[in-house]
């Protein structure tokens, strides 16, 4: 706790409520806004059109990591965080999250939906500044896999178990619309002080399990899997417009930041509409990374597009830095990421170039060295260097990508120099976090925490031993 007071100066800020929503699986393509010919999202449209928004913004390849280097404003290998599953997704003990900040600053936080960043009782959200918690286990529900990542038993996206602060309650309904009312619901239960509410949906993550109502809105229109898909999206988005609804009801809009992301490449959506971009989830091309990211302020933030290169490192410092808190000690040295505020009020602020480093991880077990250069890529805001290779067989491309956004011309060999330089920055970035990689060889229990912990308060459900 002395770390957290010692970090806590006010510096004049407003210190809005804060609302972020994170999707799953859900990319870049997957929104009517940027030219998608099916799929309607009016209410994301709006939210876009209200509100600042990121064009070059980026993310990492997959869900886990994502969401590491969003909770802690730094890399997510320097959160030993280089899978989604096999103990390798636990957001390392000593990181300090965003929720801890605002927490500390005086704010209500509360998660609801998607956590995956380590099922185990030190790893729950609650052990990490949410003071609510509404959350299914693993990286969705359903989902297990050996080891700690694994959801109750049983569980589907109609009426799961969740997991809420201390217990399991049984639903009624789907997955999305539980995530947004219950956090809703919570929104309106402070005594005044400001919240911190983040709610991450696990769809349209596969399995493809829309509502009928939903999938139906595009019956006959694409194939009967990205029919799910964009029904599942469609669902997102008419829960979006319950929020913003709600929040204007409430008489709190304009003291209410909310921000809108999705956490990888695209997926199902990718065979109608990638934004013309190469890649998807699990690539390190522009179409894995690249990430809607919109901010809408009413009466603080003026509509409009941002094309500095920013990525998801960035949100850490500039939420806390929005809720008027500057980071000291532990806390500042963790981040390295940028506070995005200056971009927010003057989208032609001075913004440095950058390096950003992305790596697919998930090797084989025992295997990182091997690995290195294994689906990987460097990013400057001109240039892109690419190692597609998924076994880790040197071989980079080198794609100019304002002129090229589609990434379709390779020009390594015309420019051997910036591919050597932008090689030596990787090779000094990989050094640099051998030691911080904490989840490597890491054996978890032999049954889910979450499995043991429903079998616990519900136990005539657990299957009888053999």
């Amino acid at each position: 706790m002395a770390w957290m007071l010692a970090a806590l100066l006010a510096i004049g800020a407003s210190r809005p409520n804060i609302v972020v929503v994170i999707t799953d699986d859900q990319g870049y393509g997957d929104i009517g806004a940027h030219g998608n010919p099916v799929l309607k999202t009016p209410n994301l449209d709006r939210l876009r059109a209200e509100g600042r928004r990121f064009t070059d913004f980026h993310v990492s390849p997959t869900c886990s990591p994502t969401r590491s280097a969003l909770m802690t404003g730094r890399h997510e290998f320097k959160n030993g965080v280089t899978h989604t599953i096999f103990e390798r997704e636990r957001l390392a003990p000593g990181a300090i999250t965003v929720a801890e900040i605002l927490k500390a600053a005086g704010y209500r936080t509360g998660i609801f939906g998607k956590w995956h960043l380590g099922d185990e009782d030190a790893y729950l959200p609650n052990r990490r500044g949410f003071g609510e918690v509404f959350i299914h286990g693993a990286g969705g529900i359903g989902q297990t896999y050996q080891g700690s990542c694994g959801d109750a038993p049983g569980n589907r996206y109609f009426d799961p178990a969740i997991w809420h602060n201390d217990r399991f309650v049984k639903t009624k309904g789907y997955c999305a619309d539980l995530f947004f009312g219950q956090a809703m619901r919570w929104m309106d239960k402070g005594g005044g002080e400001p919240f911190f509410c983040w709610i991450a949906t696990n769809t349209p993550h596969a399995p493809l399990d829309a509502r009928p109502e939903d999938a139906g809105r595009y019956a006959g229109k694409v194939a009967p899997d990205v029919a799910k898909f964009m029904g599942m999206v469609a669902n997102i988005d008419d829960n979006m417009g319950r929020l913003l609804d709600g929040i204007k009801a409430s008489g709190r809009e304009k003291d209410t930041l909310v921000v809108f992301m999705n956490d990888n490449g695209g997926t199902a959506g990718c065979k109608v509409f990638n934004a013309g971009m190469r890649g998807q989830k699990g690539t390190p091309f522009l179409g894995g990374t690249r990430a809607s990211s919109f901010w809408r302020w009413p009466g603080t933030l003026t509509p409009g597009d941002i094309g500095a290169l920013a990525a998801h490192v960035d949100v850490f410092p500039t939420l806390v830095e929005i809720a008027g808190v500057k980071l000291e000690g532990k806390a500042a040295a963790q981040v390295e990421g940028r506070s995005l505020l200056p971009l927010l009020r003057d989208p032609a602020s001075p913004w440095e170039d950058r390096h950003l480093v992305t790596h697919v991880g998930r090797w084989p077990e025992g295997k990182m060295a091997d690995y290195k250069y294994a689906a990987c890529s460097v990013r400057t805001t001109r240039w892109h260097l690419v190692n597609p290779d998924p076994r880790g067989k040197k071989g980079w491309l080198l794609f100019d990508v304002k002129a090229d956004p589609g990434e379709r011309s390779d020009i390594a060999a015309a420019n051997p120099a910036q591919v050597a330089a932008m090689e030596r920055h990787f090779d000094g970035w990989w050094d640099s976090v051998q030691p911080m990689m904490v989840n490597e060889g890491v054996r978890g229990p032999a049954v889910n925490p979450f499995k043991e912990r429903y079998w616990k308060q519900f136990p005539a459900e657990k299957p009888a031993a053999r």
